[in-house]
């Protein structure tokens, strides 16, 4: 049986990947920090259900307790998916999204180097690290050019990945992700902000929503088939990064129109632009070309964006409708 630890996996991809993980046979692990136990409505269902699945405590701030997490868990494969990962708050928190989202990476690859190099990695790479895009669509040879401390500290993780890989012969790889969501994703991503507050406003639990630049494309998929991209990457017999991407760009406005309308709302009477929201460096347009991906490791997408926008927004209502928030 496969062994596999996942840094992160209270979180959206985290919990995805460890469905998928399981339904293959593995037996999964996830990293937990002590303020994340507090928050595993993502894991929940695998935790009361009997699942092969165990967390055991560790840090990316701290590579002993890397380390330690790997002796104890003897993975196969290491998928590396914690991170402060809001982009936004990275402005606020440039060190701490270093600290994490950056140097977290490196101390997971030299911890992995001291116990057993054979152990396969993935890194949780951003779309965010193109930044101000150079070319349109993006691909793996695309230069790079960052727009935010996050986007910065994604890059820094992604080449020392490279780094390892080249240096010590590690099985070491980036998946390169353009935007993914779901039911699981935080309140805090502009996606669920969306698709919570129509859920809200279509029961009379709030009365606008507001939001900041309208006009930013993203290229927007969903999380449970992005997973599956992370998998393929570490049973390929060479290590190699990879774009995973729909190759396909809607604006935030459309998806404010596809959420309101799915409920039959008019967006316009509810939607306020505020400009606290607005980011210090904006990124206009992401999109990727995931032909490699599809290509040599067999993967495509299967949710298309209309279908995620209705998932999220049926989801949250009826999150709310029982919870009465």
């Amino acid at each position: 049986m496969k062994r596999a630890l996942i840094t992160g996996i209270t979180g959206q991809d985290g919990s995805y990947l460890a469905d998928f993980l399981l339904k293959k046979g593995y037996q999964v692990f996830g990293l937990e920090r002590r303020s994340s136990q507090k928050d595993r409505k993502n894991i929940q269902h695998l935790l009361e259900s009997g699942h092969k699945i165990k967390l055991v405590s560790g840090d990316l701030l701290d590579e002993a307790s890397l380390v330690y997490a790997l002796r104890e868990t003897k993975p196969n494969e290491v998928y590396n998916l914690a991170a402060q990962s809001f982009v936004y708050e990275s402005w606020k928190q440039p060190v701490y999204t270093g600290e994490v989202t950056g140097l977290g990476a490196v101390r997971m690859l030299e911890a992995i180097r001291q116990v057993n190099p054979k152990i396969k990695f993935y890194q949780a790479s951003s779309s965010e690290m193109f930044g101000r895009v150079q070319e349109t669509p993006q691909n793996e040879k695309t230069p790079f050019y960052p727009r935010s401390p996050y986007g910065i500290a994604k890059l820094y993780a992604h080449w020392i990945t490279v780094n390892y890989r080249e240096s010590y012969g590690l099985f070491a790889v980036s998946g390169i992700l353009f935007n993914h969501e779901s039911p699981r994703r935080g309140l805090e991503f502009v996606s669920r902000k969306i698709t919570h507050t129509v859920a809200k406003i279509k029961l009379g639990l709030a009365k606008e929503l507001r939001l900041g630049n309208l006009e930013a494309k993203r290229d927007w998929g969903y999380a449970g088939d992005y997973v599956e991209a992370m998998w393929r990457m570490l049973q390929q017999k060479k290590p190699k990064d990879y774009v995973i991407a729909t190759g396909k760009a809607h604006s935030v406005r459309e998806f404010v129109e596809r959420a309101f309308g799915h409920l039959g709302l008019d967006w316009k009477k509810y939607v306020k632009t505020d400009k606290r929201f607005l980011r210090p460096a904006e990124v206009e347009l992401l999109r990727g070309d995931a032909s490699l991906a599809r290509k040599e490791l067999g993967w495509q997408p299967k949710v298309k964006f209309e279908e995620l926008v209705r998932m999220m927004v049926d989801n949250d209502l009826l999150l709310l409708s029982n919870r009465g928030e």
